[in-house]
């Protein structure tokens, strides 16, 4: 039966995203709001921004239906949900208006700061993410600096076509599966729905954003999708999966740290615009050629990608199911991520 509500829910999220990216687009081109490509651009032609109006919009609809139904059962986790949505909704109007006026960094970081600060308060209070392994107070700081961290990579790692919605959907399967299917407890339904979600809106979101895109997530999809990821990422780790959470988003969450490190160490301005993520050195490796072979390698990348991504969900499943095997499976999941950046880095196209 949770099952079918699942099935429903990621159909309803994907149906919903696809019809909203497609209203958004059409308003997009006919108001020229456009991103414009320059030298740190993976695109070659100016593509219409803000395509994320429509994903948030259907996850904030589906959201609520969420929080209908686990309302009675799973009162705790439903009201965080939607102060959740909420704090996403207000993230996204501010990234919005960043999207079309470019904001100064200090108002666009103290929104974030003051969305984490609110939603550090909506996680599970009887649980910390860490487990007792630190003071309350220690454990509340560290989870809001990873969460605040979370929200703008997943916006850094927004610069080449249909890797966020990959990501994204990637990241709301694995919940989906091993809340919904592989535990089966009722206890985290709303995790499980949620992911479904995730999946669902991304999913919709793909069919506009595929290689090569017809239009653009923008901050005001990249920012509150971050948020709403880090929000069900660390209240699975307040109910004791920590692992489960570290494991699933590793491909992003390692590609934007090791680029920062790798920058930090070079002397470079981290808060600019730059072309060196994993992905996007194979993107380069794609300048030279041909749309056609271009379009095909991209596709490729997301290919190996989303096939990381597959192995990173059995080994999060693996662990939920079997957690006496967390040091072996964590191993094995850095490995496979450690890989897939090689990869990225040293891959080279014919033209």
């Amino acid at each position: 039966m949770f099952g079918q509500t699942l099935l429903f829910t990621f159909l309803a999220a994907a149906v919903l995203s696809l019809i909203g990216t497609r209203l958004a687009l059409t308003w997009l081109r006919r108001r020229a709001i456009l991103d414009l490509p320059n030298e740190r651009s993976s695109h070659t032609v100016a593509t219409p921004r803000g395509g994320g109006i429509g994903v948030v919009a259907a996850l904030l609809v589906v959201g609520g239906g969420i929080i209908y139904d686990q309302m009675p059962e799973n009162a705790d986790m439903a009201r965080g949900l939607a102060g959740t949505l909420f704090l996403a909704a207000c993230l996204g109007i501010v990234s919005w208006a960043d999207d079309l006026y470019t904001l100064p960094a200090a108002p666009r970081f103290l929104a974030q700061i003051m969305a984490v600060a609110a939603g550090i308060a909506l996680l599970p209070q009887d649980t910390p993410v860490f487990q007792d392994l630190l003071p309350a107070w220690v454990d509340h700081l560290v989870a809001g600096i990873a969460w605040l961290w979370f929200i703008n990579l997943t916006n850094f790692m927004d610069g080449t076509d249909g890797i966020t919605a990959l990501e994204t959907g990637s990241v709301g399967a694995g919940l989906a599966i091993i809340f919904g299917l592989v535990l089966g407890n009722s206890d985290y339904a709303p995790l499980a729905l949620v992911g479904a979600a995730l999946a669902g809106v991304s999913l919709g979101f793909f069919a506009w954003n595929r290689p090569p895109a017809s239009v653009f997530m923008g901050d005001v999809g990249a920012i509150p999708l971050g948020f709403i990821m880090g929000w069900v990422l660390l209240v699975s780790a307040s109910q004791g999966f920590l692992a489960v959470g570290l494991i699933l988003p590793l491909y992003y969450t390692a590609d934007a740290t090791v680029t920062l490190f790798k920058r930090l160490f070079r002397g470079e301005k981290i808060w600019q615009a730059h072309r060196s993520h994993f992905y996007q050195q194979a993107v380069q490796a794609l300048e030279g050629v041909d749309g056609v072979r271009r379009t095909k390698a991209h596709r490729h990348i997301l290919i190996m990608i989303l096939l990381c991504n597959i192995v990173l969900i059995d080994l999060a499943a693996t662990l939920a199911a079997l957690p006496a095997q967390t040091i072996l499976l964590s191993v094995i999941a850095a490995v496979v991520v450690m890989a897939l950046l090689w990869y990225l880095a040293t891959r080279k196209f014919k033209s």
